[in-house]
C-alpha cells in the first residue's frame, strides 16, 4: 500500500453532524504531541479523553487500561520507552500486548499508533529496533490499525546538538534530515485517526531535507549561538544511519518550513 494511500488533509474522518460522535481513547495524551492530537480531534466535535500515568493508566502494569479504552471508537498510543537503550523493546513488547488485549476486551475498531519513517532500516540502533517491533506487533494484532510514520521533530533538534557538544563546538554528521513541527505532526495523527484504518503505514515528513550538521548550523546561526559546527560523521546517535534512509520525498508532505519554525 502506498505510504499515503487514501489519505487527504486536512479531513476529520466522519462528520459530526452525521449523527456519531467519535470516541477517543489517546494514551500518552498529556505529552507534546498526544495534548495536541486531543485537542485537534476535540475541535474537530469528536469527543477525545487523553490518558497517562498521570490520569492513573499504566500500560506496563495495565492498571487503568479498561476503563480508559471502555466505549472508545478508536484508541491512539502515543505513549514511548523512558530510555532509548536496549530496555526500549521490552517496553514496547509489555506496553502493546496490554493495549490489544484492552482494546479487544473493549472492541475498539481502530488502533493508531506514530512511529519513525525509515525506522525499519536502521537496526543498528535499539530505539529504532524497537519501534519496528511495535509496528510488528500492532500489524499481527487483532484490532484494524494505522500506523503513521514521521521524520524527526524540529523541537529535537536541539536535543541532538547536545549530544555532542562542549563549550566551543557541536559535532554533527551530515546525515540527511526531514524535519517535521510537532503540531504538523499532530494534525496528521488526529486525521489518520479520525479515518478508516489504514491497515498499513501513512509517512509524513517535512517540507526540506538537509543534513543535519547544516541544520546545526542554521539552528546556532538563528540562536546567536557562536560556536562552531564540526562535521564528524562518528558523532551522536545519527552516525549510525546509512544514507537517506531517514527521509521520504513521497511521504505526505506537512506546510511548516524549519526556518519559519524557529522565528
Amino acid at each position: 500500500m502506498p505510504a499515503h494511500a487514501g489519505i487527504h488533509m486536512p479531513y476529520f474522518g466522519r462528520n459530526p453532524d452525521e449523527g456519531h460522535v467519535m470516541k477517543f481513547a489517546v494514551i500518552g495524551g498529556t505529552g507534546l504531541i498526544g495534548s495536541q492530537v486531543v485537542k485537534n480531534l476535540n475541535a474537530a466535535g469528536h469527543e477525545a479523553v487523553p490518558h497517562s500515568q498521570s490520569t492513573g493508566v499504566d500500560v506496563i502494569t495495565g492498571q487503568g487500561l479498561d476503563e480508559a479504552v471502555a466505549g472508545a471508537d478508536v484508541l491512539v498510543n502515543l505513549t514511548n520507552s523512558p530510555t532509548f537503550d536496549d530496555a526500549s523493546p521490552a517496553f514496547f513488547r509489555t506496553s502493546m500486548d496490554n493495549l490489544l488485549a484492552a482494546a479487544q476486551r473493549g472492541g475498539v475498531g481502530h488502533f493508531v499508533i506514530l512511529s519513525i519513517v525509515g525506522v525499519d532500516q536502521v537496526p543498528e540502533l535499539d530505539y529504532y529496533r524497537a519501534k519496528a517491533l511495535q509496528e510488528e506487533i500492532l500489524a499481527a494484532g487483532p484490532v484494524p490499525y494505522s500506523i503513521v510514520r514521521a521524520t524527526q521533530f524540529m523541537e529535537f533538534i536541539d536535543d541532538v546538538m547536545t549530544w555532542t557538544a562542549d563549550d566551543d563546538t557541536v559535532r554533527l554528521p551530515a546525515t540527511p534530515i526531514q524535519p517535521i513541527a510537532a503540531k504538523d505532526v499532530a494534525a496528521a495523527v488526529a486525521e489518520v485517526a479520525a479515518g478508516a484504518p489504514v491497515r498499513g503505514i501513512h509517512n509524513i515528513a517535512g517540507p526540506e531535507v538537509f543534513p543535519l550538521d547544516e541544520l546545526g548550523r542554521i539552528t546556532l546561526s538563528h540562536k546567536g549561538d557562536d560556536r562552531t559546527v564540526v562535521t564528524d560523521p562518528t558523532a551522536g546517535m545519527f552516525a549510525a544511519v546509512k544514507g537517506d534512509v531517514l527521509t521520504d520525498k513521497s511521504a505526505h508532505l506537512a506546510p511548516t518550513r524549519y526556518t519559519d519554525w524557529l522565528s
